[in-house]
């Protein structure tokens, strides 16, 4: 596990600071999957691996002002970043691991992650971690900007049928971990993998 949190902190921190303007078009994606989890005013959500927080100012503004908003992320650099960009205003910035999270159970109406699952050391075990702090009836949503072979194409790789991220290898690590996949869209601009914690 060591291995793997140094791994992560060694792609993720020489990039914070230029992380957004990579992808400087992503706003509206990331409005839209939030706006997709159900959640109603007032209601607790966390952004599992939240990079930068932006995605933080839309769970905001879908849960409202009397909602909870958490960001958690491994990597000091991005919080920081998150921070100097304000968005800790829309929710409360957390230094965890996904795979243990500072949460008592059923805590959370929803988890949303954005480009999460292929950064975890134990996918199965950290998608049972994310569901043990959500009620039963809560949500998942697996997102990314965009979909998995315009995704392969700008890293220059094949895709490949145990991709985490293809539906039939998605479906079945979710079942394995206490979710149910509700829908499922995989289009060159979006990925959205909507789960439902099952009770």
């Amino acid at each position: 596990m060591a291995d793997h949190h140094n791994h992560v902190l060694d792609f993720f921190t020489p990039r914070a600071a230029d992380w957004d303007s990579r992808f400087p078009d992503d706003g509206p994606a990331y409005a839209a999957a939030a706006g997709l989890l159900g959640l109603r005013p007032g209601d607790a959500v966390l952004d599992a691996g939240c990079g930068t927080g932006r995605a933080l100012p839309a769970l905001r503004a879908v849960v409202g002002p009397g909602g909870t908003v958490l960001g958690a992320d491994l990597t000091p650099a991005m919080l920081e970043e998150a921070a100097r960009k304000g968005r800790g205003e829309s929710g409360t910035l957390l230094r965890a691991d996904v795979a243990r999270l500072p949460l008592r159970d059923g805590a959370l109406d929803a988890v949303f992650g954005a480009g999460l699952i292929s950064h975890l050391a134990r996918p199965e075990a950290d998608m049972t971690e994310l569901a043990r702090v959500v009620r039963p009836g809560g949500v998942l949503a697996l997102f990314h900007p965009i979909g998995r072979a315009a995704l392969a194409a700008r890293h220059r790789r094949t895709l490949t049928a145990d991709d985490l991220r293809a539906e039939p290898v998605l479906r079945a690590l979710l079942a394995g971990s206490g979710w149910r996949l509700d829908s499922y869209t995989d289009e060159d601009d979006r990925f959205l993998a909507l789960a439902v914690r099952r009770s």
